[in-house]
């Protein structure tokens, strides 16, 4: 009897998956960003606002149609993921880094969540806010220029695909980032110049041929061209290439978040 009580510790009992507190980690990581939406969600919206108006009265009245739609409305879609990518890293990562800071990330990992759970747990933090920031730029730009989706169902799907790829990247660094100065590095030499060079405001057909090839193998170049294709239409490669490449970038960066959490690596002494 004794062996089979000894046996039974530990033994997982919630089945396959631990609903309420797979429930429980989403919630807390919605309302971490939620509860401080001026700087969460205002903030993000402010700023693409005004690379949107900076690029057009610098820019736009001297620059023709790309790609055969005016300047305005190409840089619009590439602003909005470039928006999205960076809040649903910094939703994640934050929240990895904040709790081993505080040294309260056991509480995280101490309740009976798998790896997927966690991952899933995080990720879905990170998506939320990249929807919340993608709806409220898409508002905003139908309010002030009356552009809206030529292919919503595709922008939404790329909106999800690009959030769970940063989130699980964000993960990832949270996990390997000790102080809040590699953080910063990781995003500043990172994930910003990747953001940059993916064709946010510039058509990738006007790179040089060498250029052009180190673009198509950058994974957010994808889902910049392929918001851009759900927006307005018109991509420069093929959105259901996109879309092939987007989706395995997620399940190869959610492998390594899922693999670092089942080994404990940096997050278990």
């Amino acid at each position: 009897m004794s062996m089979q009580q000894g046996q039974a510790h530990g033994v997982r009992r919630f089945g396959r998956w631990n609903t309420l507190g797979l429930y429980t980690l989403c919630e807390r990581e919605v309302l971490r960003f939620a509860v401080v939406w001026t700087q969460t969600l205002l903030a993000p919206l402010v700023t693409s606002g005004l690379f949107l108006l900076i690029f057009t009265i610098a820019i736009g009245p001297r620059r023709g149609d790309v790609m055969g739609v005016p300047f305005t409305q190409f840089i619009a879609p590439g602003i909005l993921m470039m928006t999205v990518i960076q809040n649903a890293f910094t939703n994640t990562s934050s929240s990895i880094m904040v709790s081993k800071v505080q040294g309260n990330i056991v509480d995280t990992l101490m309740p009976p969540l798998s790896p997927a759970e966690l991952v899933i747990g995080y990720i879905v933090g990170g998506v939320a806010r990249g929807l919340i920031v993608a709806l409220a730029i898409a508002l905003g730009l139908a309010l002030t220029t009356g552009q809206v989706p030529t292919h919503p169902l595709w922008l939404l799907l790329f909106v999800i695909l690009g959030s769970a790829l940063m989130g699980g990247i964000g993960v990832i660094a949270g996990i390997f980032a000790q102080k809040f100065d590699q953080m910063a590095a990781i995003t500043n030499f990172i994930i910003t110049p990747l953001a940059f060079l993916s064709g946010t405001f510039y058509s990738v057909e006007a790179l040089p041929a060498g250029l052009r090839e180190i673009t198509h193998m950058n994974p957010i170049f994808y889902l910049i061209d392929g918001v851009r294709f759900g927006m307005i239409g018109v991509s420069d490669s093929s959105p259901l290439l996109g879309l092939a490449v987007s989706v395995l970038s997620v399940a190869v960066i959610c492998f390594v978040a899922w693999t670092l959490f089942r080994k404990g690596t940096r997050l278990k002494s």
